[in-house]
């Protein structure tokens, strides 16, 4: 006899027509290792920019703060939808 919690786990996973296989061992490491590369890559961004930012802020120059505010949101946005199209590559590679 199944627990209510496997039954709504089954009519869940019925619901779900994108769900896919589950993941295997290799590529949960995989997809950690990508979540570490990419949150240092944009940590190292961060840093860079910060230091400029710091700059132009001392140097009261108001429209390249602005410029460098822009540039951070902006790397930061494009580091993680490099990081999630690559994490989906992972997801739909089959092991054999």
């Amino acid at each position: 006899m199944k627990s209510a919690y496997e039954l709504a786990m089954e009519r869940l996973k019925a619901s779900d027509p994108d769900a896919g296989p589950p993941l295997t061992t290799e590529q949960k490491a995989r997809l950690a290792e990508i979540d570490r590369v990419y949150r240092g890559r944009i940590a190292e961004r961060e840093i860079f920019l910060q230091k400029l930012l710091d700059e132009a802020q001392a140097a009261q120059n108001a429209e390249e703060a602005a410029k460098i505010k822009k540039q951070l949101t902006s790397e930061k946005a494009r580091l993680e939808e490099e990081r999630e199209a690559e994490k989906e590559k992972v997801r739909r590679t089959q092991s054999a």
